[in-house]
Protein backbone atom coordinates (compact mmCIF):
# COMPACT_ATOMS: atom_id res chain seq x y z
CA UNK A 1 0.00 0.00 0.00
CA UNK A 2 1.23 3.96 -0.82
CA UNK A 3 3.25 4.43 2.22
CA UNK A 4 2.28 8.04 1.61
CA UNK A 5 -1.56 7.98 2.00
CA UNK A 6 -1.91 8.39 5.97
CA UNK A 7 -4.05 5.86 7.97
CA UNK A 8 -6.67 9.37 9.07
CA UNK A 9 -7.01 10.00 5.26
CA UNK A 10 -7.40 5.67 4.25
CA UNK A 11 -10.12 6.13 6.92
CA UNK A 12 -11.51 8.99 5.80
CA UNK A 13 -11.85 7.78 2.18
CA UNK A 14 -13.19 4.87 3.47
CA UNK A 15 -16.19 7.12 4.68
CA UNK A 16 -16.99 9.40 1.80
CA UNK A 17 -17.05 5.99 -0.05
CA UNK A 18 -20.06 5.14 1.86
CA UNK A 19 -22.39 7.91 0.00
CA UNK A 20 -23.96 5.44 -2.43
CA UNK A 21 -25.87 7.89 -4.25
CA UNK A 22 -22.04 10.11 -5.36
CA UNK A 23 -20.45 8.97 -8.60
CA UNK A 24 -16.90 8.21 -7.34
CA UNK A 25 -15.83 10.51 -9.91
CA UNK A 26 -17.88 13.60 -8.22
CA UNK A 27 -15.90 12.38 -4.64
CA UNK A 28 -12.62 12.29 -6.57
CA UNK A 29 -13.95 16.04 -7.35
CA UNK A 30 -14.45 16.84 -3.83
CA UNK A 31 -10.81 15.70 -2.96
CA UNK A 32 -9.51 17.67 -5.53
CA UNK A 33 -11.62 20.72 -4.56
CA UNK A 34 -10.70 20.44 -0.64
CA UNK A 35 -7.37 18.13 -1.09
CA UNK A 36 -7.89 15.16 1.19
CA UNK A 37 -11.31 13.28 2.59
CA UNK A 38 -10.49 14.19 5.51
CA UNK A 39 -10.89 18.30 4.75
CA UNK A 40 -14.38 16.95 3.29
CA UNK A 41 -15.79 15.67 6.53
CA UNK A 42 -14.34 18.28 8.34
CA UNK A 43 -16.47 21.11 6.82
CA UNK A 44 -20.51 21.89 7.86
CA UNK A 45 -23.23 21.10 4.87
CA UNK A 46 -23.52 24.95 4.12
CA UNK A 47 -19.76 25.01 3.96
CA UNK A 48 -19.34 21.78 1.76
CA UNK A 49 -22.31 22.92 -0.04
CA UNK A 50 -20.81 26.42 -0.91
CA UNK A 51 -17.68 25.40 -1.99
CA UNK A 52 -18.31 22.48 -3.79
CA UNK A 53 -21.26 23.78 -5.70
CA UNK A 54 -23.55 21.26 -4.42
CA UNK A 55 -27.76 21.42 -3.11
CA UNK A 56 -27.95 22.39 0.29
CA UNK A 57 -29.72 19.16 0.66
CA UNK A 58 -26.89 17.02 -1.09
CA UNK A 59 -24.31 18.36 1.10
CA UNK A 60 -25.97 17.57 4.27
CA UNK A 61 -26.61 13.82 2.82
CA UNK A 62 -23.48 13.43 1.86
CA UNK A 63 -21.62 13.80 5.02
CA UNK A 64 -24.83 12.38 7.20
CA UNK A 65 -24.04 9.27 5.37
CA UNK A 66 -20.10 9.21 5.76
CA UNK A 67 -20.11 10.13 9.55
CA UNK A 68 -22.81 7.26 9.88
CA UNK A 69 -19.75 4.75 8.99
CA UNK A 70 -17.25 3.70 11.17
CA UNK A 71 -13.94 3.43 8.95
CA UNK A 72 -11.91 1.75 11.29
CA UNK A 73 -14.81 -1.28 12.22
CA UNK A 74 -14.58 -1.61 8.08
CA UNK A 75 -11.42 -2.02 8.10
CA UNK A 76 -11.12 -4.57 10.91
CA UNK A 77 -13.80 -6.89 9.42
CA UNK A 78 -12.12 -6.81 5.96
CA UNK A 79 -8.65 -7.69 7.24
CA UNK A 80 -10.29 -10.24 9.51
CA UNK A 81 -11.32 -12.18 6.75
CA UNK A 82 -8.14 -11.85 5.61
CA UNK A 83 -9.01 -8.75 3.21
CA UNK A 84 -7.85 -5.27 2.16
CA UNK A 85 -9.09 -1.89 1.40
CA UNK A 86 -7.29 -0.24 -1.52
CA UNK A 87 -7.38 2.86 -2.82
CA UNK A 88 -6.18 4.28 -6.12
CA UNK A 89 -2.82 5.26 -5.08
CA UNK A 90 -1.67 2.05 -4.31
CA UNK A 91 0.23 0.03 -6.31
CA UNK A 92 -2.23 -3.30 -5.81
CA UNK A 93 -5.38 -1.54 -7.22
CA UNK A 94 -5.59 -2.58 -10.77
CA UNK A 95 -4.67 -0.36 -13.67
CA UNK A 96 -7.54 -0.77 -15.47
CA UNK A 97 -9.69 0.38 -12.89
CA UNK A 98 -7.11 3.62 -12.50
CA UNK A 99 -7.62 3.66 -16.32
CA UNK A 100 -11.92 4.16 -16.13
CA UNK A 101 -13.65 7.33 -15.55
CA UNK A 102 -15.49 6.31 -12.40
CA UNK A 103 -12.62 4.84 -10.66
CA UNK A 104 -13.61 3.08 -7.18
CA UNK A 105 -12.73 5.46 -4.52
CA UNK A 106 -12.14 2.70 -2.46
CA UNK A 107 -12.24 -1.14 -3.31
CA UNK A 108 -12.86 -4.20 -1.06
CA UNK A 109 -10.97 -7.41 -1.78
CA UNK A 110 -10.93 -11.33 -1.05
CA UNK A 111 -8.37 -13.00 -2.27
CA UNK A 112 -5.34 -12.20 -5.45
CA UNK A 113 -6.37 -10.23 -7.59
CA UNK A 114 -5.24 -10.82 -11.33
CA UNK A 115 -1.58 -9.79 -12.02
CA UNK A 116 -1.57 -6.67 -14.80
CA UNK A 117 -0.36 -9.38 -17.36
CA UNK A 118 -3.03 -12.02 -16.95
CA UNK A 119 -5.91 -12.31 -19.64
CA UNK A 120 -8.91 -11.52 -17.73
CA UNK A 121 -12.34 -12.17 -20.17
CA UNK A 122 -16.08 -10.60 -18.90
CA UNK A 123 -18.56 -13.18 -19.06
CA UNK A 124 -22.32 -11.84 -18.55
CA UNK A 125 -25.61 -13.11 -18.52
CA UNK A 126 -29.09 -13.37 -17.58
CA UNK A 127 -30.37 -14.70 -13.96
CA UNK A 128 -33.03 -16.87 -16.01
CA UNK A 129 -30.46 -18.58 -18.00
CA UNK A 130 -31.58 -21.80 -20.19
CA UNK A 131 -30.56 -25.06 -20.56
CA UNK A 132 -28.78 -23.55 -23.35
CA UNK A 133 -27.60 -20.65 -22.01
CA UNK A 134 -26.24 -23.12 -18.90
CA UNK A 135 -24.85 -25.44 -21.43
CA UNK A 136 -22.75 -22.11 -23.89
CA UNK A 137 -21.47 -20.98 -20.09
CA UNK A 138 -20.25 -23.75 -18.68
CA UNK A 139 -18.47 -24.74 -21.98
CA UNK A 140 -17.01 -21.47 -22.58
CA UNK A 141 -15.88 -20.53 -19.30
CA UNK A 142 -14.32 -24.16 -19.09
CA UNK A 143 -12.20 -23.92 -21.95
CA UNK A 144 -11.14 -20.42 -21.07
CA UNK A 145 -10.10 -21.57 -17.56
CA UNK A 146 -8.17 -24.62 -19.24
CA UNK A 147 -6.48 -22.30 -21.33
CA UNK A 148 -5.43 -20.19 -18.79
CA UNK A 149 -7.69 -17.31 -18.87
CA UNK A 150 -9.42 -15.71 -15.83
CA UNK A 151 -12.71 -15.33 -15.79
CA UNK A 152 -14.69 -12.50 -14.51
CA UNK A 153 -18.26 -11.99 -13.37
CA UNK A 154 -20.87 -11.10 -11.26
CA UNK A 155 -21.46 -13.99 -8.85
CA UNK A 156 -25.05 -13.82 -9.03
CA UNK A 157 -27.37 -16.57 -10.58
CA UNK A 158 -27.62 -18.02 -13.84
CA UNK A 159 -24.86 -17.49 -16.36
CA UNK A 160 -22.71 -15.99 -13.55
CA UNK A 161 -22.91 -18.42 -11.37
CA UNK A 162 -22.52 -21.06 -14.30
CA UNK A 163 -19.25 -19.46 -15.47
CA UNK A 164 -17.77 -19.02 -12.04
CA UNK A 165 -18.55 -22.78 -11.37
CA UNK A 166 -17.10 -24.03 -14.69
CA UNK A 167 -13.34 -22.70 -13.50
CA UNK A 168 -14.06 -23.51 -9.41
CA UNK A 169 -14.86 -27.07 -11.11
CA UNK A 170 -11.64 -27.13 -12.64
CA UNK A 171 -9.60 -25.25 -9.49
CA UNK A 172 -8.67 -22.56 -11.57
CA UNK A 173 -9.16 -18.74 -10.39
CA UNK A 174 -12.05 -16.85 -11.29
CA UNK A 175 -13.10 -13.19 -9.99
CA UNK A 176 -16.80 -12.17 -8.86
CA UNK A 177 -17.67 -8.51 -8.56
CA UNK A 178 -20.28 -8.58 -6.70
CA UNK A 179 -23.25 -5.79 -5.43
CA UNK A 180 -23.52 -6.49 -1.62
CA UNK A 181 -20.17 -5.63 0.58
CA UNK A 182 -17.71 -8.60 1.28
CA UNK A 183 -19.52 -9.17 4.40
CA UNK A 184 -22.40 -10.46 2.42
CA UNK A 185 -22.60 -13.44 0.47
CA UNK A 186 -25.73 -12.63 -2.21
CA UNK A 187 -27.65 -14.98 -3.74
CA UNK A 188 -26.71 -17.07 -0.29
CA UNK A 189 -26.60 -20.43 -1.91
CA UNK A 190 -23.34 -19.27 -3.80
CA UNK A 191 -21.26 -19.47 0.10
CA UNK A 192 -19.56 -22.57 -0.80
CA UNK A 193 -19.21 -21.22 -4.69
CA UNK A 194 -17.50 -18.19 -2.77
CA UNK A 195 -15.16 -19.85 -0.83
CA UNK A 196 -14.10 -22.30 -3.20
CA UNK A 197 -13.12 -19.15 -5.73
CA UNK A 198 -11.25 -17.70 -3.00
CA UNK A 199 -9.74 -21.14 -2.09
CA UNK A 200 -8.58 -21.86 -5.90
CA UNK A 201 -6.89 -18.56 -6.31
CA UNK A 202 -9.71 -15.87 -7.18
CA UNK A 203 -10.84 -13.00 -5.45
CA UNK A 204 -14.75 -11.13 -4.43
CA UNK A 205 -14.07 -7.65 -5.41
CA UNK A 206 -16.78 -4.97 -3.86
CA UNK A 207 -16.43 -1.34 -3.98
CA UNK A 208 -19.50 -1.25 -1.55
CA UNK A 209 -18.99 -0.82 2.54
CA UNK A 210 -18.39 -4.30 4.09
CA UNK A 211 -22.14 -5.17 5.26
CA UNK A 212 -24.01 -3.48 1.98
CA UNK A 213 -27.33 -5.35 1.36
CA UNK A 214 -28.17 -6.43 -2.00
CA UNK A 215 -29.97 -3.24 -3.34
CA UNK A 216 -31.58 -3.20 -6.95
CA UNK A 217 -29.30 -0.31 -8.21
CA UNK A 218 -25.82 -1.50 -6.46
CA UNK A 219 -25.65 -4.14 -9.49
CA UNK A 220 -25.77 -2.16 -12.71
CA UNK A 221 -22.82 0.67 -10.55
CA UNK A 222 -20.70 -2.83 -10.12
CA UNK A 223 -20.89 -3.39 -14.20
CA UNK A 224 -18.33 -0.56 -14.97
CA UNK A 225 -16.07 -2.97 -13.11
CA UNK A 226 -16.52 -6.41 -14.45
CA UNK A 227 -15.98 -4.05 -17.83
CA UNK A 228 -12.53 -2.33 -16.47
CA UNK A 229 -11.28 -5.77 -15.27
CA UNK A 230 -12.07 -7.63 -18.76
CA UNK A 231 -10.90 -7.71 -22.49
CA UNK A 232 -13.09 -8.35 -24.10
CA UNK A 233 -16.43 -9.11 -23.16
CA UNK A 234 -18.54 -11.72 -23.75
CA UNK A 235 -22.52 -11.80 -23.27
CA UNK A 236 -24.13 -15.44 -22.77
CA UNK A 237 -27.36 -14.73 -22.28
CA UNK A 238 -29.69 -11.66 -21.22
CA UNK A 239 -32.94 -10.18 -22.50
CA UNK A 240 -33.09 -6.55 -24.26
CA UNK A 241 -33.31 -4.87 -21.51
CA UNK A 242 -30.88 -7.01 -18.82
CA UNK A 243 -28.49 -6.02 -17.05
CA UNK A 244 -25.79 -7.93 -19.18
CA UNK A 245 -26.30 -5.61 -22.11
CA UNK A 246 -25.81 -2.16 -19.29
CA UNK A 247 -22.09 -4.55 -19.15
CA UNK A 248 -21.82 -4.49 -22.72
CA UNK A 249 -22.72 -0.79 -22.88
CA UNK A 250 -20.23 0.14 -20.72
CA UNK A 251 -17.06 -2.08 -22.12
CA UNK A 252 -18.26 -0.35 -25.45
CA UNK A 253 -17.54 2.88 -23.82
CA UNK A 254 -14.60 1.67 -22.42
CA UNK A 255 -12.86 0.97 -25.87
CA UNK A 256 -13.51 -2.82 -25.36
CA UNK A 257 -14.46 -5.26 -27.46
CA UNK A 258 -17.70 -6.64 -26.82
CA UNK A 259 -18.79 -10.05 -28.11
CA UNK A 260 -22.24 -12.65 -27.95
CA UNK A 261 -23.57 -15.85 -28.36
CA UNK A 262 -26.19 -16.29 -30.77
CA UNK A 263 -29.10 -18.75 -29.89
CA UNK A 264 -32.61 -19.07 -30.76
CA UNK A 265 -34.38 -16.21 -32.31
CA UNK A 266 -37.67 -17.18 -30.41
CA UNK A 267 -35.83 -17.03 -26.73
CA UNK A 268 -36.36 -13.61 -24.82
CA UNK A 269 -32.80 -14.76 -23.13
CA UNK A 270 -31.06 -14.45 -26.45
CA UNK A 271 -32.29 -11.35 -27.44
CA UNK A 272 -29.64 -8.93 -26.20
CA UNK A 273 -27.18 -11.41 -27.66
CA UNK A 274 -28.61 -11.13 -31.30
CA UNK A 275 -29.61 -7.58 -31.32
CA UNK A 276 -25.61 -6.98 -29.95
CA UNK A 277 -24.53 -9.12 -32.87
CA UNK A 278 -27.16 -7.87 -35.27
CA UNK A 279 -25.32 -4.38 -34.56
CA UNK A 280 -21.85 -5.26 -35.11
CA UNK A 281 -20.54 -7.40 -31.81
CA UNK A 282 -18.31 -10.59 -32.19
CA UNK A 283 -19.69 -13.95 -32.75
CA UNK A 284 -18.98 -16.69 -30.40
CA UNK A 285 -19.37 -20.02 -31.38
CA UNK A 286 -16.28 -21.37 -30.03
CA UNK A 287 -13.91 -20.60 -27.21
CA UNK A 288 -11.32 -19.61 -30.42
CA UNK A 289 -13.38 -16.77 -31.15
CA UNK A 290 -13.53 -15.36 -27.85
CA UNK A 291 -9.24 -15.88 -27.61
CA UNK A 292 -9.21 -13.81 -30.46
CA UNK A 293 -9.82 -10.47 -29.44
CA UNK A 294 -7.39 -11.00 -26.16
CA UNK A 295 -4.57 -8.35 -26.73
CA UNK A 296 -1.05 -9.58 -27.72
CA UNK A 297 0.76 -8.65 -24.62
CA UNK A 298 -1.95 -10.77 -22.49
CA UNK A 299 -1.58 -14.01 -24.16
CA UNK A 300 1.73 -15.23 -23.04
CA UNK A 301 1.18 -18.82 -20.88
CA UNK A 302 -1.95 -19.75 -22.34
CA UNK A 303 -2.56 -22.96 -23.73
CA UNK A 304 -1.71 -22.42 -27.81
CA UNK A 305 -4.48 -25.55 -28.63
CA UNK A 306 -7.52 -23.61 -27.61
CA UNK A 307 -6.27 -20.88 -30.36
CA UNK A 308 -7.02 -23.29 -33.14
CA UNK A 309 -10.59 -23.68 -34.35
CA UNK A 310 -12.10 -27.11 -34.02
CA UNK A 311 -10.00 -28.19 -31.75
CA UNK A 312 -11.92 -30.58 -29.33
CA UNK A 313 -11.47 -30.11 -25.58
CA UNK A 314 -9.34 -31.81 -23.10
CA UNK A 315 -11.85 -34.68 -21.59
CA UNK A 316 -12.72 -33.24 -17.88
CA UNK A 317 -10.43 -34.76 -15.10
CA UNK A 318 -12.45 -37.76 -13.68
CA UNK A 319 -10.25 -38.24 -10.22
CA UNK A 320 -11.98 -36.15 -8.12
CA UNK A 321 -15.06 -38.32 -9.31
CA UNK A 322 -16.69 -40.80 -5.95
CA UNK A 323 -16.14 -44.56 -6.61
CA UNK A 324 -20.19 -44.64 -6.92
CA UNK A 325 -20.32 -41.60 -9.62
CA UNK A 326 -17.28 -43.57 -11.66
CA UNK A 327 -19.81 -47.02 -11.76
CA UNK A 328 -22.91 -44.36 -12.70
CA UNK A 329 -20.93 -42.92 -15.44
CA UNK A 330 -20.02 -46.78 -16.30
CA UNK A 331 -23.82 -47.50 -16.19
CA UNK A 332 -24.28 -44.47 -18.85
CA UNK A 333 -21.56 -45.67 -20.95
CA UNK A 334 -21.06 -44.86 -24.52
CA UNK A 335 -24.85 -44.48 -25.18
CA UNK A 336 -28.21 -42.68 -23.57
CA UNK A 337 -29.31 -44.53 -20.39
CA UNK A 338 -32.96 -43.41 -17.91
CA UNK A 339 -32.99 -43.33 -14.59
CA UNK A 340 -34.27 -46.29 -13.63
CA UNK A 341 -32.41 -48.23 -15.93
CA UNK A 342 -28.91 -46.83 -14.17
CA UNK A 343 -30.90 -47.28 -10.48
CA UNK A 344 -31.19 -51.25 -11.51
CA UNK A 345 -27.25 -50.93 -12.92
CA UNK A 346 -25.93 -49.88 -9.65
CA UNK A 347 -28.53 -51.92 -7.27
CA UNK A 348 -30.07 -48.87 -5.72
CA UNK A 349 -32.67 -47.04 -5.08
CA UNK A 350 -34.29 -43.79 -7.56
CA UNK A 351 -34.03 -41.60 -4.89
CA UNK A 352 -29.91 -42.51 -4.28
CA UNK A 353 -29.62 -42.62 -8.61
CA UNK A 354 -31.85 -39.35 -8.90
CA UNK A 355 -28.64 -37.76 -5.90
CA UNK A 356 -25.73 -39.24 -7.91
CA UNK A 357 -27.08 -38.09 -11.53
CA UNK A 358 -28.26 -34.58 -10.25
CA UNK A 359 -23.89 -34.09 -8.87
CA UNK A 360 -23.21 -35.33 -12.05
CA UNK A 361 -24.89 -33.05 -13.94
CA UNK A 362 -23.50 -30.39 -12.13
CA UNK A 363 -20.12 -30.94 -12.59
CA UNK A 364 -20.55 -31.10 -16.12
CA UNK A 365 -20.28 -34.60 -16.84
CA UNK A 366 -23.60 -35.88 -17.76
CA UNK A 367 -26.45 -34.27 -19.55
CA UNK A 368 -30.10 -35.16 -19.55
CA UNK A 369 -32.58 -34.70 -22.79
CA UNK A 370 -36.03 -36.00 -22.53
CA UNK A 371 -35.17 -38.07 -19.09
CA UNK A 372 -32.55 -39.53 -21.16
CA UNK A 373 -29.11 -39.10 -19.78
CA UNK A 374 -25.82 -39.51 -21.68
CA UNK A 375 -22.23 -37.89 -21.47
CA UNK A 376 -22.08 -34.60 -21.89
CA UNK A 377 -20.10 -33.36 -24.99
CA UNK A 378 -19.47 -30.15 -23.18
Amino acid sequence: MNPSISAAERLARIQINACLFFRADWLERLIEIFGSAQEILRQDAPTLSREANLNPDTAARLLKDAHAVNPQEEWDKTTALGGHIYLPEDDEYPQSLRNIKESPIALYVLGALPAEGQACVGMVGTRKITPYGRRAAAKLAGDLAQCGVTIVSGLARGVDSECHAAAVRLKKPTVGVIGTGIGRCYPPENRAMEKALLQYGGAVISELPFNSPPNAFHFPRRNRIIAALSQPVVVVEGEIKSGALITAKLALEMGKDVLAVPGPIDSPQSGGPNALIRDGAGVVTAVADILDYIPQQLRFGLDPRFFEKNVPTPPKPEEDLTPRQREVMDAVGGGQASLDQIAEALGADVPEAASLLFELEVKGFLACENGLYSKSKF
